[in-house]
């Protein structure tokens, strides 16, 4: 929902949030919204402060009371930051200035609608569901070896354990086996991610509030920690944690309670704690900017997950999970990879990990018209071939390679519909037509 009493700019936003793929109630004020929100369920609230008759902080109060569990953003002025903060304080969960940057919004509202995924689905996490694939490591290397053997003994224990590693090696794997092979897999495991949250919302999802705590708390929440009940909480990328938390998590882990907003009884939780970082926690002590005792106290048992640049021989049975795990969600045959692939997929460095080789091959599926993936369809970071190994002349000449050639094989994957290039790449059309000009690609090739 979209609430903006300007017409152009609310006609403006509502295109460019249709054309990234999101569905549209716009209002003009907030008494139309309250009455829509009334009658229907909506996703996310985006609106702007200054309304005429009932103000944006108003409405958002009335939302949350209507539908609590509805994130919502607000749009200000630079000259308006601390009406932002009350706006935040009243339970927005994020907010944007303007002018705006569409694709910033976009961003803001896929990373609230990840969150809401993550957690429900992590709530019907149980090990009696889970695949088997999924519970554990995959790799045979040493290095793969080596940590399912930490896994094993750390799900043998209620242990605090830190998992670290570079982005996208596989942490939350290493979380999801520990608690799928823990005595309590059965339990729920719930995640957060300290690094996606404004740090007004994280003390609340963990430690949770009582009704009336703050401006459109309009409902108890018990927090992740308690939801957890004798299950998991993950948390990732702690070492983003800010310091004020810190203090707070520390307590609550040592007394093994909870204080929430609000009360002034501390309540107890059973979960366990598992925690994954991709900073050096020693550095962040020296620099001020972690408690060295909470440190400590994480760092019962540690396990690193080696980047796979290290564990090359891991990345030929990861593809093939990787392909038949996106393919089985599409209704679709497995492509083979040739031979050729593999030996690029193998040799390649993997700055981005995992998670950059599941990139590459979802990219690879998409534009794929055979039965075969080849070394002509895997698109690198900074180049559209990974067998070059000539290094650019700089980062702006990477990106601007990987760009131009990224959006010229989604053109003739498209037939050279721009529409269907646009909703592909997950531009609007206008955007696609201006890189298309700037990179040199007017003609499409």
């Amino acid at each position: 929902m979209v609430v903006e009493d300007e017409d152009r700019q609310r006609r403006i936003l509502k295109k460019h949030l249709m054309a990234a793929g999101f569905d549209v109630d716009d209002h003009g004020t907030a008494e139309s919204a309250i009455a829509a929100l009334e009658k229907r369920p909506i996703d996310a609230l985006l609106t702007d402060l200054r309304l005429p008759g009932i103000d944006g902080i108003e409405l958002i109060g009335r939302a949350l009371r209507l539908q609590p569990d509805m994130p919502a953003i607000v749009m200000t002025g630079h000259g308006s930051l601390e009406t932002a903060v009350e706006a935040l304080r009243a339970g927005a969960q994020d907010y944007v200035l303007k002018p705006l940057f569409f694709d910033e919004i976009v961003r803001k509202l896929e990373r609230l609608f990840e969150h809401r995924h993550l957690v429900a689905e992590n709530a019907c996490l149980r090990r009696a569901l889970a695949k088997p694939l999924q519970d554990g490591f995959l790799g045979v290397s040493h290095a793969a070896e080596v940590i399912r053997e930490w896994i094993e003994r750390a799900a043998q224990t209620d242990a605090t354990v830190l998992i670290t590693g570079e982005t996208g090696a596989g942490k939350d794997v290493v979380a999801r086996a520990i608690h799928a092979a823990s005595k309590n897999g059965d339990d729920v495991m719930l995640s957060i991610n300290v690094a996606a949250l404004p740090e007004a919302m994280i003390e609340s999802e963990l430690f949770g509030h009582e009704r009336g705590a703050f401006t459109g708390a309009a409902a108890k929440r018990e927090g992740l920690l308690r939801s957890a009940a004798n299950g998991t909480v993950f948390l990732d990328e702690i070492g983003e944690m800010p310091l004020q938390l810190q203090a707070k998590l520390l307590r609550a882990m040592e007394m093994r309670e909870v204080l929430p907003l609000g009360s002034d009884r501390p309540v107890r939780f059973n979960a366990r704690i598992l925690c994954a970082t991709h900073r050096d926690l020693d550095e962040l002590v020296r620099d001020g900017k972690f408690r060295e005792d909470l440190r400590y106290r994480l760092d019962v048992l540690q396990i690193h997950v080696p980047p796979l640049r290290e564990r090359r021989e891991d990345v030929p049975l990861l593809a093939d999970y990787l392909l038949t795990r996106s393919c089985s969600r599409r209704g679709r045959p497995t492509p083979v990879l040739t031979a050729e692939a593999l030996e690029v997929l193998r040799e390649y460095d993997w700055p981005g990990n995992v998670r950059e080789l599941a990139n590459v091959l979802e990219r690879a599926l998409i534009l794929l018209d055979g039965d075969q993936i080849g070394v002509s369809d895997l698109i690198m970071r900074g180049s559209n071939a990974p067998a070059e190994t000539e290094a650019p002349k700089d980062l702006r000449t990477a990106v601007e390679d990987f760009e131009r050639n990224y959006i010229r094989k989604t053109l003739e994957g498209c037939d050279g519909n721009r529409e269907r290039a646009a909703e592909t790449l997950g531009l609007s059309q206008a955007t696609l037509y201006r890189r298309l000009e700037k990179l040199g690609l007017k003609n499409g090739s």
